[in-house]
């Protein structure tokens, strides 16, 4: 494991270990010189049954050990530690179509979709980036992949119903703000171009990245392209998807701005969608359920190396073999060394 510190100079303060082991042979030289003294004590032979003999110097030992760590410890050392952390790219894919004015849910559909939407952002560490994706009859990237909770937000509420639905166009949208919040060039076209295509660069078939995208929609899929040829260059990216379907898949009439409109969830093709790229199909029919849906939306746990003082590891051996040998010389011989 490699090593660096933030003040390499107090090491030099190990140059005074060396010096303490001189100082103790002195002292043991001069222990034996004055104990050769009194051979001639009848107390003598007594004394000798006495000698601890190397067990006398266990408690320096420990002692100089501990200020050699200890010094170590004055240098602030740093090394990479595999530590984990909660962090991946989240991109909520909102479907603006005009149907979300709907007001089934209070007060309405895209409003208590935002709403479920911000808690979820106020929930989540720094660690996690989220970006924020319109879509109806085409994709927009309203806010790139960024951890200012404060600029998510403000995107969420500049949402507003459009017009039709496209879920392709949703998730194109959304692959392109995951390229953009990492400063690559996108390699996913939206359906602003007039045949959008899909050439994702692929990863091993299983393989997930820490990016997902949550699709958000109330309604049918009525405009090209295909959405499951996007959810399969999604999947080969390594990117999940999860669904989110508000209404039923029966049917229902709304009334939406002094018009009578039936709208109709397509459930089977968000779950296709779902299952092609590993994510899950969540069903929304009010607003509890919306929340409860993004509590169950799990950003990866990574472990990743990261550059951190050690510092305190170091201290606490230092001061652990400092006691241990204080220990040893109070049981040993009533003192410490």
């Amino acid at each position: 494991m490699l090593m660096s510190f933030t003040w390499p100079v107090m090491l030099y303060s190990l140059i005074l270990i060396p010096a303490f082991i001189v100082l103790y042979l002195i002292l043991q030289r001069r222990r034996k010189r004055i104990a050769a003294n009194y051979q001639t004590l009848s107390t003598a032979p007594e004394i000798s049954k006495r000698d601890p003999g190397l067990r006398r110097h266990i408690p320096p030992i420990l002692f100089l050990l501990s200020l050699a760590i200890l010094g170590v410890g004055l240098a602030r050392p740093q090394a990479d530690v595999s530590l984990p952390h909660i962090e991946g790219t989240v991109i909520l894919a909102f479907d603006v179509s005009g149907s979300m004015a709907a007001n089934d849910l209070k007060p309405t559909r895209m409003e208590a979709a935002k709403a479920a939407a911000k808690d979820f952002v106020a929930k989540q560490p720094t660690t996690v980036r989220i970006g924020v994706v319109a879509f109806s009859d085409n994709g927009l990237s309203v806010q790139t992949p960024t951890d200012d909770q404060n600029a998510i937000l403000m995107a969420i509420n500049r949402l507003t119903p459009e017009r039709g639905t496209s879920l392709a166009s949703g998730i194109a949208a959304s692959l392109a703000a995951m390229d953009a919040g990492t400063g690559q060039p996108s390699e996913v076209y939206t359906n602003l171009t007039p045949m959008p295509t899909f050439t994702p660069t692929a990863v091993p078939q299983g393989t997930y990245t820490s990016a997902d995208i949550v699709l958000l929609t109330d309604g049918e899929n009525n405009e090209s392209p295909d959405p499951l040829a996007a959810a399969l260059a999604a999947a080969q990216r390594g990117v999940r998807i999860y669904t989110v379907g508000i209404g039923s898949a029966a049917g229902t009439n709304l009334h939406i701005n002094g018009f009578r409109v039936h709208t109709q969830l397509d459930e089977d093709l968000l779950k296709q969608i779902s299952q092609v790229t590993g994510g899950t199909y969540y069903n929304a029919e009010n607003e509890q359920d919306l929340i409860k849906i993004y509590n169950n939306l799990n950003t990866q746990l990574v472990v990743r190396p990261e550059e951190t003082e050690v510092t305190s590891i170091f201290a606490g051996a230092g001061i652990l073999l400092m006691l241990i040998g204080g220990m040893f010389s109070l049981l040993w011989f009533s003192r410490l060394p």
